[in-house]
């Protein structure tokens, strides 16, 4: 379904020469299945992403969706073609209300469905629907109403960028469940979560592993997971003491 072949990705340092951020990348994702990216803070998890995304441009390589080359494609043009990003950070839109939000993704959609689609991520519709989408909601609220707005594109490739970051463990098994039952075996989409979270990694049916913009490891949780636990359980820690940054 979405295949990446020697992908790589520089930026301009300070100095005035390149940093290399990705380097020869080749994966593949097929339908019906969940993949988690996770690996070491910096690693290049959120530029693999936005280079999938089409929001930075890759230095050399190739990205395939159903065989035709999209690698020239324009952020809005992947959008149309079938593929959908859910910020790690997600961007305000002062001005709009969630309503409209929804309904930019959804399309023709009645009240009813607006008001399943945000209890669907843990929010009450009556307090939510009419409120802007600006500085007056949280991260938390924010991730939960991009969430829902992914979910509603019905997209053939879904990037969820740390969907868990910002919400309780109870929205979190919450979404969990809606990303199983929406993707897991399902035909007709894929869904690629970069994640640390020890929820999210055990249902996914694969693990890719992205260390210093390379690809160390991939396989299942049950043969991925011993070789990553210390990393994780350090992060939640440094978490715990709010001494952990974002994601490239």
């Amino acid at each position: 379904m979405l295949r990446l072949e020697q992908v790589s990705m520089s930026v301009n340092d300070s100095n005035g020469g390149n940093k290399d951020i990705l380097h020869n990348i080749d994966l593949d994702f097929t339908s019906g299945k969940l993949y988690a990216i996770t690996g070491p803070n910096g690693g290049g998890k959120t530029s693999l992403a936005k280079v999938i995304m089409g929001i930075y441009d890759l230095s050399a390589g190739q990205i395939f969706l159903h065989d035709e080359e999209i690698s020239h494609l324009t952020v809005s043009e992947r959008a149309h073609k079938g593929i959908a990003y859910a910020f790690q950070q997600p961007p305000r839109f002062k001005g709009l209300t969630v309503s409209d939000l929804l309904k930019i993704a959804y399309g023709d959609i009645d009240i009813m469905g607006l008001r399943k689609s945000l209890r669907d991520v843990g929010l009450c519709p009556e307090d939510y629907l009419d409120r802007d989408v600006g500085p007056g909601l949280s991260g938390g609220e924010m991730k939960r109403i991009e969430i829902a707005q992914v979910l509603a594109r019905q997209a053939t490739i879904s990037i969820f960028d740390e969907p868990e970051a910002g919400v309780d463990l109870w929205t979190i098994q919450r979404l969990i469940g809606i990303i199983v039952n929406r993707f897991k075996d399902n035909p007709n989409c894929t869904a690629i979560i970069i994640t640390h979270n020890e929820n999210v990694l055990p249902i996914c049916d694969e693990i890719i592993v992205l260390e210093e913009g390379r690809i160390r490891d991939r396989g299942t949780y049950q043969e991925i997971w011993p070789s990553i636990r210390e990393d994780i359980e350090c992060k939640r820690r440094l978490e715990c003491r709010g001494e952990f940054g974002y994601e490239i």
